[in-house]
């Protein structure tokens, strides 16, 4: 479907909305025409079509916010696209993530979190409680991990609904933290829940 874009229906030009690649949040709009999708696959940075400079115009060229791209999706009738990237930095010109405020998805921060996690098992950051875990072993990480399941357990049964979010919390974070020792990540079991769920809708 990309290379089939109705460009004439618009005076030559796509709307392209840009998401984040992992949490999904819409982080602007713009708008390409062919030789800016063209610059775009070939360079892999977010090129759009400037109106008002009345050229292309590479996302991040002055700031250095640059948007790399992840994947490109045409729309049912071929004349919008929706890019999803990974932004290096805030997007908007006014330092804000996102051009459009309020527009974060209610369950953005657990790939920001296993982005962050990710990162610190590449890293290895001093004086990170992460690193400490990491370093420690899969045997010391798999044992906070039963300690704050218990914990979480207890809580649903004997505590009140503040305590069982912070021990939840705590269970979510280091199961992140075991599935990346592991070389795994959250979008792995995001992934094998979608499986079965698409297995049992087919039932």
């Amino acid at each position: 479907m990309i290379d089939e874009l109705d460009f004439a229906k618009g005076g030559g030009l796509v709307p392209a909305v840009v998401q984040h690649w992992l949490t999904s949040e819409v982080l602007m709009l713009g708008y390409m025409d062919a030789a800016a999708l063209e610059a775009t696959r070939a360079s892999g940075l977010v090129t759009f079509h400037s109106r008002s400079k009345g050229r292309l115009w590479t996302k991040g060229e002055s700031s250095g916010n640059v948007l790399r791209l992840k994947s490109l999706h045409a729309d049912c009738d071929a004349d919008a696209l929706l890019v999803l990237a990974e932004p290096a930095g805030p997007t908007c010109h006014r330092g804000t993530p996102s051009c459009f405020d309020g527009a974060r998805p209610a369950l953005a921060f657990l790939a920001e979190l296993d982005a962050l996690v990710a990162r610190r098992a590449a890293e290895r950051p001093a004086g990170s409680y992460t690193t400490q875990l990491l370093d420690a072993g899969i045997r010391r990480i798999a044992q906070k991990v039963g300690e704050e399941g218990v914990e979480t357990a207890l809580a649903a049964v004997a505590q009140g609904d503040a305590e069982l979010l912070g021990e939840a919390a705590d269970l979510v974070f280091h199961l992140t933290v075991a599935l990346r020792a592991r070389g795994l990540g959250l979008a792995d079991v995001v992934a094998l829940l979608a499986e079965r769920h698409g297995q049992r809708s087919a039932d």
